[in-house]
């Protein structure tokens, strides 16, 4: 099982490291339609959304391929929640009806929204996430016990 969690962590690398790329080069047009239409200010700040959360995306995948054991689970636990603060935009494009990524009909899109919780579970189970949030939780909760 210690393996197949390696090959899992290591491939949600590779896939974060290659869509941040992506962003700031081949699919940047592309990753304009994951921006929610409700933060679309200016094509600028557009623009700034994709960029950024670009670098966010190489940062976490690099984090997954590189990061020292003692460090995986709170990148784990971090890329879930990037994955979470992302989802406003896949459902503005299945909502709006906006085509991208070979996106180009309500079922697809449709069907991609059911894909977020197993990327947020699987970026949990591949660097033991689940336990941190776990051990944090206890820790929130017995402080306020106190």
């Amino acid at each position: 099982m210690k393996y197949v969690r390696l090959l899992a962590r290591l491939v949600l690398g590779m896939f974060m490291t290659y869509a941040g790329t992506a962003h700031l080069t081949i699919a940047r047009q592309e990753f304009v339609a994951q921006v929610p239409t409700w933060i679309q200010f200016s094509p600028a700040f557009t623009d700034f959304v994709v960029l950024a959360s670009g670098v966010v995306e190489i940062a976490l995948g690099l984090s997954m391929l590189f990061m020292v054991k003692r460090f995986r689970p709170l990148v784990g636990t971090l890329l879930a929640l990037f994955y979470i603060l992302i989802f406003p935009g896949n459902i503005n494009q299945y909502v709006n009806h906006i085509d991208a990524f070979n996106l180009n009909t309500d079922n697809a899109r449709l069907i991609r929204l059911f894909f977020q919780p197993v990327l947020i579970a699987w970026a949990l189970w591949s660097t033991n996430g689940w336990k941190y949030c776990k051990q944090l939780i206890q820790k929130q909760h017995n402080e306020n016990r106190e």
